[in-house]
Formats: structure tokens, C-alpha cells, sequence
């Protein structure tokens, strides 16, 4: 099932593979429940028409959307290569506990064609293109969606403890189209893709798989929940194999499109 939120004249409203659901619909409300009951309770809902409006990011305002970093070798590459402090990174990739931040909350997220940012005082942006898991109370991993997780990465590079303001700015993140619910072992080998234009011409394109993660997306979720409960759901991030050369920055006006699977997430980055 695909689960895409819209705006309409009565509110933001859920649609399930294009049709509208019922108007009091909640993800929050079922992201509280097991998968199967998740997966019995949407296919049972009643659908009205074709689903329209202006595309939001397909997350209620007050759902967490966290972060991991350093996952794949090239964001370890390019992490190095950024840092001035040596290879604190290099001990992430490699040790027990991974790098897990938080990065937003559901309504600073903006979705599906609306305009990300970058920040006035870093001289370095760049996206990161990623799966986004789609977790429940429970823990159990019940679908994805696409990222961009941008970031200062001249900030980040200074030093460590800069990450919040390197990653969380507004227009810093954003989700969509919608949310694919599959079973997490459909997860383990999709493909990503990044691509940004300029001016009419691809500046950079990349691709990558989740093949390629250096961990496993249970063990990701498991270390976010080890002291943290989410009763309605939760989103992370996990991490980005898709890295710019480092003469490479974002300027307003590029475009910026992030594919995984077959959904693709597509911004403009804003003056």
C-alpha cells in the first residue's frame, strides 16, 4: 500500500494509492498499532475518490523524524574528509554504537516539491539522499520513505559538536512523496538516486543501494528505542552513500531530486 497526504480546503487529508481515505484518519493512530493490525485496519478502510491537492510530507506535525550517520563507506569517506578533528569518524563506522541525532519534528518537514534550504552562514550544503524508515510503537519497521537529510557541511566539519546546527535549520529536511508500506526484508536492496540540476544542465548525479549500509536497519531502530519510547511512530533516517565532490555546494534555484525505489522526491532549494 502507498500512503500520500494532501492538502484540501478542509485540512490536510490521507489518501491510500490515490484514493482519499476517511477525512479523521491519523497516522499517529496507526502507527500505535502491531503491522499486522496496521496492515488489516488500512485495507479495510473505506475509499472515496481520486485523491487531489498540493502533495505534504507524509507525516502528522508532531512525529520525530531522527538521523544516522556514517552508515556507508562513502559518507565515512566523505565525513573524513570534511572533518578537522581526524578520525573521530572513522571510529563510528567501525564501532558497536552508531551515530544517531535527531533532525526534525513532522511539521517543520517540508514534502514533495516544496523549496529546501541552505544556511547563510556555511559556506558547504549539500543533500544527503536516503531511506527513511517508517517505524511503529512497537518497533516494528512497517515501510519507507524517501529523504534528504541537508547539510552544513563546513559547520559539521569544524568541529563534532556543531551537528545540530549543521543539520537541523528550517527547510533542513524533507519526505515524500508518500510512505510505501512493505515488510522491512523488501527493504534491503533498493535503490537510491540522487541527481541535481542547474540551470537546466545535471550538475551531480550519484546512485547507490541499501545493499551497502554498513548496518542493519533493525539494529539502527533497536539503538534509537533503547531509551526512547514512541507511542505514535517514528521516522529515521539511515544515512546517505551518495556524496558530492568536495567542490561541489548547493546554490538557490539548483533542483534537487532524491530517489528511492521507484518514489522520487523532488525540491527546489530556496533563496
Amino acid at each position: 500500500m502507498y500512503l500520500t497526504r494532501h492538502m484540501t480546503p478542509d485540512g490536510p487529508r490521507w489518501a491510500r494509492d490515490g484514493q482519499w481515505l476517511p477525512s479523521q484518519l491519523r497516522l499517529d493512530l496507526l502507527l500505535a498499532l502491531p503491522r499486522p493490525a496496521l496492515v488489516q485496519t488500512l485495507a479495510g478502510l473505506p475509499a472515496g475518490g481520486p485523491a487531489e491537492g498540493t502533495l505534504l510530507a507524509p507525516l502528522e506535525p508532531l512525529h520525530e523524524v531522527w538521523a544516522s550517520g556514517v552508515t556507508y563507506q562513502r559518507s565515512r569517506e566523505a565525513r573524513r574528509a570534511e572533518s578537522e578533528l581526524g578520525d573521530v569518524y572513522d571510529r563510528v563506522y567501525v564501532a558497536k554504537r552508531p551515530e544517531v541525532f535527531f533532525k526534525s519534528i513532522g511539521w517543520r518537514v517540508v514534502g514533495h516539491g516544496a523549496a529546501v534550504h541552505i544556511r547563510a552562514d556555511s559556506r558547504w550544503n549539500v543533500p544527503e539522499p536516503e531511506m527513511v524508515l517508517v517505524v511503529n510503537a512497537q518497533g516494528e519497521i512497517v515501510g519507507f520513505t524517501a529523504g534528504n537529510d541537508m547539510s552544513s557541511r563546513s559547520i559539521e566539519g569544524e568541529n563534532p559538536l556543531y551537528l545540530p546546527q549543521a543539520k537541523i535549520f528550517t527547510g533542513a529536511c524533507a519526505l515524500g512523496p508518500g510512505l510505501e508500506l512493505l515488510p522491512a526484508d523488501d527493504l534491503a536492496a533498493l535503490p537510491i538516486r540522487l541527481e541535481i540540476e542547474r540551470r537546466g544542465e545535471v550538475a551531480f548525479s550519484g546512485e547507490t543501494s541499501t545493499a551497502k549500509m554498513n548496518r542493519a536497519m533493525e539494529a539502527l531502530v533497536a539503538c534509537l528505542r533503547r531509551e526512547l519510547d514512541f507511542p505514535d511512530g517514528v521516522f529515521l533516517m539511515t544515512g546517505t552513500g551518495i556524496v558530492p565532490p568536495d567542490s561541489f555546494s548547493l546554490a538557490a534555484g539548483d533542483t534537487v531530486r532524491v530517489q528511492v525505489g521507484e518514489r522520487v522526491l523532488e525540491n527546489v532549494v530556496g533563496a
